[in-house]
């Protein structure tokens, strides 16, 4: 199972230039699979691009945001935000 470790406050992913083409590095990778296998979707952003997502093994909570929010598909950043700013953001009560 892929977990976040404790010390983990941050996570971006980033292209990687293959010569002819651009692809996802491994952070991006793992980001897409903490977002999708291992983290709790709690909210989504009124522009529906940003997301709020709990660790459930520590409670801590994750914004999943573009790093450049004018690209559509760009680089994912994953990073942990206060329980305030959650609540300020996304309407989420959390107790």
């Amino acid at each position: 199972m892929i977990r976040i470790k404790p010390e983990e406050t941050e996570l971006q992913g980033y292209w990687l230039d293959v010569g002819s083409s651009v692809t996802p590095d491994s952070n991006w990778e793992r980001i897409q699979r903490l977002t999708s296998e291992y983290l709790e979707l709690l909210a989504t952003g009124s522009d529906g691009r940003e997301q709020l997502y709990r660790d459930p093994a520590d409670g801590r909570l994750w914004e999943l945001a573009p790093v450049e929010p004018r690209l559509p598909a760009g680089p994912p950043l994953l990073r942990v935000i206060s329980p305030s700013r959650a609540k300020e953001k996304y309407g989420v009560s959390l107790t």
